[in-house]
């Protein structure tokens, strides 16, 4: 993945740097599932901090070692991968969420299908992202950069195509600056 290097480097410091995660856009956007959320994975969720805003205990899953290291120390269960290659048995996820994580995915796409792919019908995928079209992603985009990141951000219009696109009923629960959306593996009857 072609961020992990810089996640490697600032793991020691990035929970001092980010505020926490809000609890609330998260819960409104887990609402919309369609079944009881017993198994909840945190995608990109490096030290856990989208993870401890929640009431379920999900399982983080990163490409970064240091940062999952940071997790484990929190009591958090982790487990190191690809996202793109989830090791998750097909239909075995009642819920996915990502914080901040999508703009650091490659191949978004194919990620997006493999979160499909392991979710549950009825199962939900909540994304909290940040829209590159506002003023303030417009720096942060310029931020990222100059930090080294690799990053590929998308308006809530074209990641809403993307899980449209994989087969998800597709909710823009909120716009902005940041932004969340959410989508629910449908019964394929």
């Amino acid at each position: 993945m072609h961020d992990v290097p810089v996640f490697d480097r600032v793991a020691p410091i990035y929970d001092a740097l980010l505020p926490g995660t809000a609890r609330e856009p998260l819960d409104d956007g887990l609402s919309y599932a369609e079944r009881d959320l017993s198994t909840l994975v945190d995608l990109g969720g490096g030290t856990g901090r989208a993870a401890r805003a929640l009431a379920h205990e999900p399982i983080v899953f990163d490409g970064s070692q240091g940062m999952l290291r940071k997790a484990r120390n929190q009591g958090m269960a982790a487990i190191r991968g690809d996202v793109r290659h989830l090791p998750f048995p097909d239909a075995s996820l009642d819920a996915v969420i990502s914080v901040d994580a999508v703009h650091h995915f490659p191949a978004v796409p194919t990620v997006v299908e493999d979160v499909f792919r392991t979710l549950a019908v009825g199962g939900v995928f909540v994304v909290r992202e940040f829209d590159p079209d506002t003023l303030r992603g417009t720096a942060l985009v310029a931020g990222e950069r100059l930090v080294g990141f690799a990053s590929t951000f998308y308006t809530v219009d074209e990641l809403d195509g993307v899980l449209d696109a994989a087969g998800f009923d597709t909710i823009v629960e909120e716009r902005g600056f940041v932004y969340t959306l959410v989508g629910v593996k449908p019964d394929p009857k």
